[in-house]
């Protein structure tokens, strides 16, 4: 069974980027979490997590549909 809770130290192996960044998505409320215990440790949601990887995607997608890789003009060369 998989856990439904995860470390930052989990998010951050799985995004593939640096505990301080993970730290800082919590922390910036880009990536909802919560405090547990008397030391107060980081906890994200694994569904928190999908939708937070689901809206990197779909803002991903937004950006490249205005932004497009080159123009109509520069194809025509």
């Amino acid at each position: 069974m998989a856990a439904r809770f995860l470390q930052l130290a989990d998010v951050s192996e799985q995004l593939n980027i640096s505990a301080a960044q993970a730290y800082a998505l919590v922390r910036s409320g880009d990536l909802p979490a919560i405090k547990v215990g008397a030391k107060g440790h980081w906890r994200v949601e694994a569904s928190e997590l999908e939708n937070y990887i689901q809206r990197m995607y779909d803002q991903t997608r937004e950006f490249v549909s205005t932004h497009p890789f080159g123009s109509p003009e520069s194809d025509q060369d």
